[in-house]
Parts: structure tokens; sequence; C-alpha cells
């Protein structure tokens, strides 16, 4: 089997790495993430420039076309040196554009995907509840019922990134209470950011820290008919597919970091001096670029299988899972080494180590809990459910 890049691919990837050292350096990493508060509207508006938010939106709405393949060479090149900034784009494309374009009417698609592909519209995911984490169905405690031309919506979500500078947020709630199970009832919204009766609160966080996360409050908030992304109370059948592609991103930003880690070390290796020569020919710090670079190649070969089986619409949620928990734990242990690498100048805010190191730890937890995964994993090996 060859997961050899084509000749247009390996086109784009170059451009996407040209366009990234150019325009969305390291530097400009530490630089808008020092300025925590503040979106980083300046890589937005990069973006948008560049038209990279029409990647993978259909040419008939907008966008740029391309399948997974393209998506997963865009996130790991630009997370090469902006790490968890890529959720600037990532956001939108999976909540806006890759939701609408599989759940959408196509009245919603000509309505939004147009605007989302022109980078005129930011999206954000609006799924977990206080204290339910991995648990969304369990802890389901947000709500939407009937009146008269839509629906009028309470509760409370959590960990909604980039909802305060939102357009619209990709809502999930319960619409129906008498069903056998409980992912049964649930409906998908897509809520205007700066409807009535919404406030955010922004949430301190160790990393991905310049995008903003928050925690969403809707009280009694009107969400007309047409804003319901396809059919009332079967939300949970509509968005499973879509949760592979999610975590081949996951995969491809992890190896993205790995990749800035691997370049990140050995630039320093070669530059450093201790004991009266180059760190390069210590004994362990080889061992430990060649566990990075291990880990690279595991991580690479799961990516484009996974990647590959989903463009060609195979069944690959078992690999997806696989793929996710791999890569964000192989991304942390090297952003780890590559802290232990540069020793005191890894802990310093000056370098990049420990801004991968702090955002990719998250991606252990989310958008599933690696403790999930393995449970996951065990269960389609024909073990029993063990939660």
């Amino acid at each position: 089997m060859d997961f050899s890049l084509s000749e247009e691919q390996v086109a784009f990837r170059d451009m996407v790495r040209r366009w990234a050292d150019a325009e969305a350096p390291k530097s400009l990493a530490r630089e808008l993430e020092a300025k925590e508060k503040d979106y980083p509207f300046v890589l937005w508006d990069k973006f948008k420039e560049a038209g990279f938010f029409g990647i993978g939106i259909d040419e008939d709405y907008g966008g740029q076309g391309g399948d997974v393949i393209m998506q997963m060479i865009f996130a790991r090149e630009l997370s090469r040196n902006i790490g968890g900034l890529l959720w600037v784009w990532g956001l939108t494309s999976f909540a806006g554009g890759k939701s609408l374009g599989v759940y959408g009417s196509e009245e919603q698609k000509r309505r939004f995907l147009p605007e989302i592909a022109a980078g005129n519209c930011r999206v954000s995911i609006s799924f977990t509840e206080p204290g339910g984490g991995t648990d969304v169905l369990g802890a389901m405690r947000t709500e939407a019922v009937r009146t008269e031309g839509g629906w009028i919506l309470n509760g409370e979500k959590i960990w909604s990134s980039a909802s305060h500078v939102a357009d619209y947020l990709l809502v999930l709630a319960r619409t129906d209470k008498n069903v056998e199970k409980r992912h049964q009832g649930l409906t998908l919204f897509f809520v205007p950011a700066k409807s009535e009766g919404i406030t955010n609160t922004l949430l301190p966080k160790l990393g991905m820290r310049a995008i903003g996360s928050s925690t969403v409050h809707y009280k009694d908030v009107f969400v007309p008919d047409d804003l319901v992304l396809g059919e009332p109370g079967r939300a949970w059948y509509m968005l499973l597919p879509t949760l592979n592609n999610e975590r081949i991103m996951v995969g491809a930003q992890c190896l993205g970091a790995i990749d800035g880690v691997l370049e990140d070390a050995l630039d320093y290796m070669k530059q450093r001096k201790a004991f009266g020569k180059p760190i390069s020919q210590f004994q362990i710090l080889q061992h430990y670029v060649a566990d990075i670079a291990m880990w690279r190649q595991q991580v690479e070969l799961l990516l484009y299988h996974t990647a590959w089986l989903q463009a060609n619409g195979k069944d690959c949620g078992t690999q997806a899972n696989m793929l996710k928990m791999v890569a964000s734990e192989y991304a942390v242990k090297a952003a780890d080494l590559g802290i232990q690498i540069l020793g005191g100048m890894g802990y310093s805010a000056e370098t990049d180590m420990q801004r991968y190191w702090r955002d990719h730890r998250i991606l252990r937890i989310t958008p599933i809990s690696n403790e999930m995964v393995r449970n996951s994993i065990a269960e389609s090996l024909g073990l029993p459910r063990s939660f």
C-alpha cells in the first residue's frame, strides 16, 4: 500500500510550509500567546487573505475543495510553527465547514458555507457540559423546547474555545427526554453567538491561551427552525461520522508539533556547547532525538493510513481513535524531552518547547480522553464494555 503524496499534494505541502515560515513563524506564536486575553485576529486575517478557510469546502459553495488528506497536510504544516493556534483555523473548519457540509440542508449550505470559506464567519463548538468531560451524553443538561417558529434553549456549556469572538455556536442540546437510550433525542443548533440570553465567561488555562475558552450560559435563547441542523432528535447519529475527521485533525496537529520539537532540538544541539564540546555529541541527547524521530514515524504512518481510509469511504473509527491517542501521547512526550534537551531554556517562554508541551497536553484529555480511547479499542476487540 502506497501512502506517498501525489505531485499536487507535495506542491500544496510545500506552499503551506513556505507560507507558514513567512507569515506564521514561531516567533509570532510566542508573541500572540503573550497577549493571552487578546484573540489573535491577526492570524485569522492572514488565513483569510490566503484563502485557507476554503480548504475542505466544496467549490460549489465557494471553497477550494480538498479531502481530509489535504486538511491533514495543512494542519501538520501549520502546527509545526504555531502549535495550538492551529485552532484559529480548525474550529471554524470543523464546526462550520465540516458540520454544515455534512448535516446542513441545501439552503443552509448556500447561506453559510460561502461566508465560512471567505473567512467572514467564525464558528465555535459548544458541546461539553460542566462536570461532564468525555461523558457528553450522561452529563447533558442543556435542553431546547419547542415554541412557535423555533426553540427555546437553556443550559450551560464549558470549554467552548473562541466562543467569545464567534459569530455562530454549534450547540448540542436535548430536545426529547422520553427516549430509551441517552444518545437519542439530541439536536444540533447553529446559534447566533450574539443572541439575547447568551453570556460568556473566559476560563484561564495552561495552554492554547490566546484562543480563549469560555463557559457559555444560555438563558431562554430563541433559535429559529431554520438554524436546526439535520433532523431534530437524531444529532448523535449525524455527529459520529464527523468525529473521525476531528481525530484525524488532532493527529495531524500532534504530528506537526513533533516536527517542530525535533526541528528545534536539532538546531539547539548543534549550537549549544557544554563541557568543551557541542551537546550534539552527547549520547543521551542523541538517544532523545532518536526516540522523537521514531515517534514521529509511527504517528505519520498511523495518520496517513487513517486519512487514506477516511478519504476512500472506509470505516476508520478504531484507527482514528488509535491515531488520536498515540499522536497526543507522543507529542507530549516529545515536547517534554525537548524541554530536557534545551535545559533551562526549554522552560523559558523565549523558546517554543514549553509552548508545544502546554498546547498539546490537553489533547490527551480532549476531544475524548485517552483512557476512554483505550476502553473503546478493547471493546472493538470483543471485550465487554468497561464503563
